[in-house]
Order: structure tokens, then sequence, then C-alpha cells
């Protein structure tokens, strides 16, 4: 193992190293967080289909794979359904509003009075996601070094916060381009070819297993509707998404970087699938799905591959988890902390100095309670299950419904995040119920708050599609309480 060791090594040494590099660049708030919004295609591309495709997406991509086949893919498939969803119907209007979070479109949108709620709501999504990546390392580190999980846990978390804290979103950027080189390299065109000729090619695997396992919907209809609902419509929402689609130079760079990146995601998708079932073939009868990506690497593959292999499992885990840092941090501070204050914008350093500040407080927070929280599919389910309940309908109707007004997108936030609280307690967290009727009681208390109100400030919703126009203008007085 000496030879996979020096791999990780010497990658783990280079995230560090980009970190350093990127706090030369990052003097303003604008380069803190959101790279200068200067990304060109290929690197605007690269870092989007990294921060999509997390350790969920590759080990627990691998694990439905290998309980479900080639239907397994669902999952991961969903998330670029929802990339490419983004890009190219809202992805060139939410780059144009030149803002840094999503609860300032709300804010822009409906006058300045949705933003602390919404942020509350989009705080506790990009903590959980960044505590389920932060997770995962102890997988990995487990495999490579036979490591204890909490050790695991703060060696990864650490070496995410550092480079996420010195450079911000330039640092980010540089890593997740290198954890992209690494992830296509390891995982498609190295473990995917592997495992298949292991398994004895299609044919063979066709032979050993069920035919359930090469049925596309094999894992059930409910199943997809519910990964649609949660992952599809995640991404077009989410504050981690929102914040890349920020750091694009122009609209059609965001609109043709993320097709790209969104198709990727498609193929990767597919190549996990493929994996876990080479995987059945190989070891029948794992106790755990989701062992099945570090076994087939540990086992199956030559030594300095499974080093590679496994720094593409790291990558997949570190691009995930330093893009929800920096967006719960961004939220943290920009969307709570200075609201709460009522503090009017500082000079550009010292917001870099408290964008780092909070990076590095959240990323402890982080760290603390990835130790002391075991499941992380349930973690996962509360944070997307509170985004898309409270979140999706006063965003997505803020953009294509003139009608909504505050007071329905703030009962929306108030009545979706409740009502998938509740039901969640009821049915239990795990469950699709919940997702389904809040959305659904979101959705109607939008409508019916919304049109039991006045109509949004004309000055207001002027100038907001001036902003979605491109077109730089004073931001809006707020409407009269």
């Amino acid at each position: 193992m000496a030879v996979d060791y020096t791999v990780i090594v010497v990658y783990l040494a280079g995230m560090l190293a980009m970190g350093w590099w990127g706090m030369r660049r990052a003097r303003s708030k604008s380069e803190f967080l959101v790279a200068g919004r200067r990304l060109g295609p290929a690197m605007y591309s690269g870092t989007m289909a990294a921060i999509v495709l997390g350790g969920a997406s590759t080990i627990g991509g691998v694990g439905l794979g290998y309980q479900y086949g080639l239907s397994g893919a669902w999952m991961v498939f969903t998330i670029g359904l929802g990339l490419l969803a983004l890009s190219v119907f809202f992805s060139a209007r939410i780059a144009r509003l030149k803002v840094y979070t999503v609860s300032e479109m709300l804010d822009l949108r409906y006058g300045g009075r949705a933003g602390v709620i919404s942020g509350v709501v989009m705080w506790a999504y990009t903590l959980m996601l960044a505590v389920t990546s932060t997770i995962a390392y102890a997988t990995i580190f487990d495999v490579l070094f036979d490591m204890n999980r909490t050790v695991a846990i703060v060696l990864g978390g650490s070496i995410v916060v550092a480079y996420s804290t010195l450079g911000g979103m330039w640092s980010i950027t540089l890593t997740d381009m290198v954890q992209f080189v690494v992830k296509t390299i390891g995982v498609l065109l190295l473990l995917l070819p592997i495992a298949v000729v292991k398994a004895g090619g299609f044919s063979e695997m066709k032979a050993k297993l069920p035919t359930e396992y090469f049925d596309p919907l094999g894992i059930g209809g409910e199943t997809i509707f519910t990964y649609v609902l949660i992952y599809t419509f995640g991404m077009l929402i989410g504050q981690d998404i929102w914040q890349r689609v920020f750091t694009a130079r122009s609209d059609t760079t965001a609109k043709w970087g993320g097709t790209v990146a969104g198709t990727y995601c498609l193929a990767y998708a597919l190549a996990g699938a493929v994996i876990g079932t080479a995987a059945k073939v190989l070891y029948p009868n794992l106790a755990n799905a989701d062992d099945a990506f570090a076994t087939i690497v540990k086992d199956e593959l030559p030594v300095g591959v499974r080093g590679l292999v496994l720094a593409a499992a790291l990558a997949a885990v570190m691009s995930t988890s330093s893009g929800a840092l920096i967006a719960c941090a961004t939220v943290a501070n920009n969307d709570i902390w200075s609201r709460l204050r009522g503090r009017t914008a500082e000079g550009d350093h010292d917001e870099v100095r408290g964008n780092r500040a909070f990076i590095l407080v959240m990323g402890v927070a982080v760290i603390c309670t990835a130790i002391a929280l075991n499941n992380v599919v349930e973690a996962l389910t509360v944070a997307y299950n509170l985004l898309v309940g409270g979140l999706l309908v006063p965003i997505l109707g803020g953009l294509l419904w003139k009608r909504g007004t505050a007071q329905g997108a703030l009962a929306s936030v108030a009545v979706g995040g409740l009502a998938v609280i509740g039901l969640m307690a009821g049915y239990g967290i795990l469950a699709n119920e919940p997702v389904y009727y809040g959305l659904l009681a979101s959705l109607v208390v939008y409508v019916a708050v919304s049109l039991a109100t006045p109509a949004t400030d004309t000055a207001v919703l002027a100038a907001w599609r001036e902003r979605l126009a491109g077109r730089e203008v004073p931001e809006p007085v707020p409407a009269p309480r």
C-alpha cells in the first residue's frame, strides 16, 4: 500500500497548496465568494460537475447499483437532470442578477422581506449537506489507513476547512477542477472498465444476476418520482449550486457550461450503477451495499491505480463538502448575521476577513456535528426535505409568476417547512409523504396568500426586471411595512 499512500498524501498536499495559492487572488468579497464572477466555460463546467457529484453520488451511487442494478443510476441521474434544467431554463437569469445568495434574490423579487427566514432554512440545508459529506471521510480513510472514525473526520474535514478558509471560492474552484480530473480518470476511465472486465463482461453479468438488475425501472416508480422531487428540484434552488452559477463569466457560460456538466452527470450515474452491478457479481453477499465501492477498489485494483481511485473518492467528497461549507458560511454571514445586526456593507477587505472567519467557524461546527451524527441518509433526507418543501415554491414562483407577493413567499416558507418537519415526525424521516405533502401545502399557501394580498410594488418589479435583463440599477426601496 506504500504507493497508494504516496498518491493520497501527494493529492492532499496539493489541495492545501491550491488553497494557499487561491488566498493570493481572493482580495475582495466578489473574489472570495464567487471567484470574481470570471470563470470561463471549461473551468465552470468542471467545477459545477465536481460540486454536484459528491460522496453520495460516488459511494452511494455504486451502492445503489449493487442493490438494484442499472436502475440504481436514478438517484445520480435525477441530479444530472436537475442541473440540466437549471442550466437551460434559469441559469442565465440567475447569473445576471449579480447577487451572492438565494435570499438576496428573494429580497430583490419581493421587496426585502423574505431574507432572514429563507436564510435560516437555506443555512440548515447547507450545514447538513456539509456534514453528510464530511462523514464520508470516515469510510475512505478506514479503507486507506484503518483509521478511527473521529480521527478520519477531523483529518479530512480540517483539510477542506483549511483551503476553503484561505482562498474562499478561488481555492475551492482550483481544487474542484483538479478533483474533477481525478474523478474522471479514477472512476470513469479506470474503475469502470476494470470492474466490468473483472466481473466477466456484460454477458457474464447478465448470466449471473436476476433480470431485474437490468430493468431501467427496477428501483420502482415511486422511488424515482421521489428522487425527482428531492434531487432534481433541489438542484434548482440550492445555495451551493447557485453560488457556482454566480461564478460564471457570462450568462452564456452559465447556460452552456452547466449543460455540459449536467450531461457529464448522466454518464457518471450510469457508470456508478454498472460498477455496483459488477461488484454484485464479484461479491454477492456484502452486508452493506455501500461497502461495494471500497471492497471492489481494495480487492480488484492494482497498486497505484487503487490509490488514484481512492483519491477520486476523496475528490468527490471534498468537492461537495467545500462547496456546501462556503455556501453555509455565506448564508450565515450575509443572510442571517448581517441582517440581524442591521449592518451595512463593509469595505472589501473587511468583507473578506468576515467571510473567512465564518467559514472557519462553520467548518468547526460541521466537523463537530459530523462526529456526533451517525445516520448520513437521514441527515441528507432532512436537508433536502426542508429545502424543497420550504423554498422551492417561493423561489420558482418568484422567477415564473409576477403575481407572487412577499406575504405569499413568507407564508409558503413557514408552512412548507413546518409541514415537512411535522410530517417527518409522524411518518418517519425516510418516508416519501413529508416532501409530497409539504410541497403541496407550500404551493397552496403561496398561491392563496399571494392572491389575497396586494400585488408587489410596481417599482420593485421594475427593478427586478432590470436586474434579470442584466442591467445594473440601484436596489429598490422596500415597500412600507
